[in-house]
């Protein structure tokens, strides 16, 4: 809309100039106008009298000195029909008062306004008169001085500016009018073009821009769409390879926590009977039993951090026990802590017994995330985990989470923290979207991710 406006202003402005500059030109054209019409009328005006001053010598028939200069009678009708509108003669034979005869200025036009009059004054300064003598081989017979009067110059020249001027306005304004509509004719597409890149912006690849034109917009509209066909493209083989990762990433997860558990549950199992077998035959040897006691608390804390590391590495329950079950022993783990600050509350909604089993492992996962960051970046005493299926539609799943805590939704968004991104990572790799705010006293982390999404992007793991 502002191209549109700058082009129109630009158009007017234009017009103006050309207008400007078409007065001048008439303001111009209208002063030698006057000047031809002054000079005109002063050859006519000598030309008649020259004729009534032999007539008047030939009627006499006398060529003597003392009388050769009789004055003919020049001031009638047939002289003033010679002078243009607008212009005075004056004309006396040496020796005498000159005498003048003006035509009327009614028929010039209309009185011109004042500052045209004191432009035109400006521009072109008095008028010049125009001499003629009367006869050249008697110069004392006098000479025809004409005169345009100012006032009838000025007059002339509005009359044809005026003319000029309303056809000139009409025209440009018919062709400012024609040319607005052809300019928001022509940039209309613009408005498909700009909603298709926002579009593009948010992320929706699959909506194609309507080219109805051959012309450059429409080439603009075509390489947006190829662009947009591409960007799906890419993002669909990202979220294939992203999810691919997260797969073999819990792959690595399973065979991490069998081999710690194999090896490392094996090895503390055989400390605590060690030690405790120490600890038996140490019967004469205080220190020693001592010493066989504090090993094993040492290996009781090492078996309890393997089991929360074995807690947090398995996904393999998810397929055995499913995802509520798994969901209500994470949040009873939390809950039975001996330290614990906080409750948290499980809310679940919906059928998740048939949830694909890559969303039941990103949800858990998302879900255990959420409440490791609420633990132990805050201070919460109340976290609520609710899971819900159906609330954006029976073919998505929505996950929320709540606490009382504290924080700032602007810091968290912000943070570099490689939880919040595999968080972000795991939801967009299933085609959903995650929103961060504040909840009352804390903050709310809202996530919801599509089942058709997931399935789409199963078909296109395997086709990769």
């Amino acid at each position: 809309m502002r191209l549109i406006i700058r082009l129109i202003a630009q158009l007017i402005a234009i017009v103006a100039v050309t207008l400007m500059t078409a007065s001048a030109f008439v303001m111009i054209d209208a002063h030698r106008s006057v000047e031809a019409e002054t000079a005109a009328t002063a050859d006519r005006v000598a030309y008649e009298l020259e004729n009534l001053f032999w007539r008047e010598i030939l009627w006499r028939g006398s060529m003597r000195r003392d009388k050769v200069l009789p004055v003919p009678n020049w001031e009638s009708l047939s002289t003033l029909k010679l002078i243009s509108p607008g212009v005075c003669i004056a004309f006396a034979p040496i020796g005498e008062e000159p005498r003048q005869l003006c035509s009327r200025l009614e028929g010039v036009g209309a009185t011109a306004p004042e500052w045209f009059a004191r432009t035109y004054r400006d521009i072109f300064g008095p008028e010049t008169p125009q001499t003629r003598q009367l006869t050249v081989r008697q110069p004392e017979t006098g000479a025809v001085v004409a005169t345009a009067d100012a006032d009838a110059a000025v007059r002339q020249a509005w009359r044809q500016i005026s003319i000029v001027l309303n056809i000139a306005a009409s025209m440009a304004a018919a062709i400012c009018l024609l040319a607005a509509m052809a300019i928001a004719r022509s940039l209309a597409p613009t408005q498909t073009i700009i909603a298709g890149l926002r579009s593009l912006e948010a992320g929706n690849c699959r909506r194609p821009i309507e080219a109805c034109q051959a012309d450059e917009f429409g080439l603009i509209a075509r390489a947006v769409n190829d662009l947009a066909e591409r960007l799906a493209h890419t993002a669909a083989e990202r979220m294939a390879l992203t999810k691919r990762l997260f797969e073999v990433q819990e792959e690595e997860r399973r065979a991490l926590a069998r081999d710690l558990h194999d090896e490392f549950g094996q090895c503390l199992t055989a400390t605590l009977a060690f030690a405790a077998a120490i600890e038996a035959g140490a019967g004469d040897r205080p220190d020693l039993a001592e010493d066989a006691r504090s090993i094993s608390n040492v290996a009781k804390r090492m078996m309890a951090t393997l089991r929360e590391a074995l807690a947090r590495l398995r996904s393999q329950d998810l397929e055995e026990l499913g995802l509520e079950a798994c969901l209500v022993q994470l949040v009873a783990g939390w809950n039975a802590r001996p330290r614990a600050n906080a409750i948290v509350h499980l809310d679940l909604a919906g059928n998740l017994a048939s949830v694909p089993r890559a969303v039941s492992t990103s949800v858990y996962r998302i879900a255990q995330e959420c409440l490791t960051n609420a633990m132990r970046h805050g201070r919460p005493s109340d976290v609520r985990l609710r899971i819900e299926r159906g609330q954006a539609g029976d073919n998505a799943i929505a996950l929320t989470i709540e606490d009382n805590g504290g924080g700032d939704p602007a810091s968290v968004i912000a943070s570099a923290g490689h939880g919040l991104l595999g968080i972000r990572e795991r939801i967009a790799a299933l085609g959903g979207h995650l929103s961060i705010g504040r909840a009352a006293g804390g903050l709310r982390i809202a996530a919801i991710i599509p089942l058709a999404m997931s399935s789409e992007s199963r078909n296109g793991l395997v086709g990769i």
